[in-house]
C-alpha cells in the first residue's frame, strides 16, 4: 500500500460520544477510562488488548486506534446499532505524526506485526485491507486471516487531536436526526455503503 492510497482514516463510536470527542480528542483506552462514555468495543477483545505490549513501544491500550477501512468486521458486528453509531473520518495527515504505529491486522491478534507508519504502509496488502468482503465459505482459515487484515489499525500515542476530525458518516436518516440533535457543527452525511 502507498501513502496516496489513504484518503482518510476511521473511528467507530456511539453518536452520543461525539461532543466529548470534539472536546478531548479520540482517546486511548487508558485515557478514556477517566471520562464517562459509551463503548462499542467488544469486552473479550479489550481483554486481549489489555496486557499487550507493542514491541519497542508502549502498551496497546495507551494508543488511540483508527481503521483504514470503516467497512470492516467491527462495524459489521455493530449493525444492530446503526441508528445510534457513527464513523468519524480522520485526516490522513495524522500518519505523518511522530510515534504513529501501524498493525498489519487487528492489533489484538496474536499474529499482528507492528511497524512505523512508513514501513507499515509498505507491509499492508491494499487489496485485502480495502476488499469489500472477507468471507471465504470454502476456507475458514483464509476467512479468519482476511477478517483480521480488514481490521488493520493505525495506532496514535495517547490521542487523536480533534483538529484531525473531518466529519462523520451515519447509516440512515434516523442516525442523522440523532446526530443533528447534538447541534455541534460537525459535518455529517449519510454514507450507508460503509455500514451493514
Amino acid at each position: 500500500m502507498n501513502r496516496e492510497d489513504i484518503k482518510e482514516l476511521y473511528f467507530i463510536t456511539p453518536i452520543e460520544n461525539v461532543p466529548s470527542i470534539l472536546k478531548y480528542g479520540i482517546l486511548s483506552h487508558n485515557l478514556s477510562k477517566k471520562l464517562h462514555h459509551r463503548s462499542v468495543a467488544m469486552p473479550e477483545i479489550q481483554d486481549r488488548r489489555h496486557d499487550k505490549k507493542i514491541p519497542g513501544a508502549g502498551n496497546l491500550h495507551d494508543y488511540a486506534n483508527l481503521y483504514f477501512d470503516a467497512h470492516n468486521p467491527m462495524l459489521s458486528k455493530r449493525r444492530s446499532q446503526n441508528d445510534e453509531i457513527c464513523v468519524l473520518h480522520i485526516d490522513a495527515t495524522i500518519l505523518d505524526l511522530h510515534g504513529v504505529i501501524i498493525s498489519d491486522r487487528n492489533a489484538a491478534s496474536g499474529w499482528a506485526r507492528f511497524y512505523s507508519a512508513q514501513e507499515g504502509l509498505a507491509a499492508l496488502d491494499k487489496d485485502l485491507v480495502f476488499a469489500r468482503y472477507w468471507k471465504h465459505s470454502d476456507n475458514q482459515y483464509k476467512e479468519m486471516e482476511y477478517k483480521s487484515v480488514k481490521c488493520s489499525e493505525v495506532l496514535i500515542p495517547n490521542k487523536v487531536e480533534s483538529k484531525y476530525i473531518l466529519g462523520a458518516y451515519v447509516a440512515n436518516q434516523t442516525a442523522l436526526a440523532v446526530f443533528n440533535k447534538l447541534n455541534i457543527g460537525l459535518t455529517v452525511e449519510i454514507k450507508n455503503d460503509i455500514f451493514f
